[in-house]
């Protein structure tokens, strides 16, 4: 036996089609937020500064190391040449003493060759830093933009959560007033089309957006007004009103 409904009730379907249309886009807007995308974007920044830091942070401790390194090699002469110039005070022997004079004026030339690539090196240190200062400067301006964005997201979603709690109490509502019967059919092609009514105004479906013509309008016609009728390509329930043009 086909389903009973006063038009009445029918007619709370296409309230109940309102909110859930509603509730859906409210999901979607929850979804695609511009904070979110705006989230997203930054993170890619968030990546790419990271990486790229690993790999400034490591040219900076390669120079710290062979500064380091030379810095060793420079206090190895420096040692070397105290102590050859307190040999040479203490040194009687003509042969030793010329001996010593040839490798200090060795070790200056060293001393000092070291000293300009100890120069060069320390160059290096100060520059290398600076970068890793500067792109930590960059991820920290980055931090605080995304902390911004979490707030600013935030207010959006508990704006959207509100709205959306507003829709479910309407729709318990609604749907408190439906028959069961009417209701269950309404959530069965909801569930299974996407759509469970459909508004029948100026002969379209609202629903699928197509003019009922030839057969199925004369189905519509022909029915009772308490009866419950499918729209044919939307598969909802299809609702008459006074708009219908039937």
């Amino acid at each position: 036996m086909p389903l009973k409904a006063s038009p009445a009730d029918q007619a709370l379907l296409l309230d109940l089609q309102q909110l859930d249309t509603s509730l859906q886009q409210l999901a979607h807007r929850g979804r695609q937020l511009p904070e979110n995308q705006a989230l997203a974007e930054l993170d890619k920044q968030v990546a790419a500064l990271r990486v790229r830091l690993t790999t400034e942070e490591g040219a900076a401790e390669d120079a710290r190391r062979e500064l380091a390194r030379i810095e060793s090699d420079v206090a190895i002469v420096e040692a070397r040449v105290a102590r050859d110039r307190d040999r040479l005070q203490n040194s009687s022997s003509q042969k030793d003493i010329q001996a010593l004079e040839q490798e200090l004026q060795a070790l200056a030339t060293r001393q000092s060759a070291l000293e300009d690539v100890q120069l060069d090196v320390m160059d290096r240190v100060e520059s290398s830093g600076a970068v890793v200062a500067s792109t930590q400067g960059e991820l920290d301006a980055l931090a605080a933009k995304r902390s911004e964005l979490d707030a600013a997201r935030d207010v959006s979603l508990r704006d959207v959560e509100s709205e959306r709690t507003h829709a479910v109490a309407n729709r318990e509502t609604i749907a408190g007033r439906v028959p069961t019967e009417l209701l269950a059919l309404y959530e069965r092609q909801r569930e299974r089309y996407g759509v469970g009514a459909s508004h029948l105004r100026a002969r379209v479906s609202s629903a699928s957006g197509v003019e009922l013509t030839g057969n199925d309008l004369a189905t519509v016609r022909s029915a009772a007004p308490d009866d419950v009728l499918l729209c044919p390509d939307s598969q909802a329930i299809l609702v008459r009103t006074d708009e219908s043009g039937i």
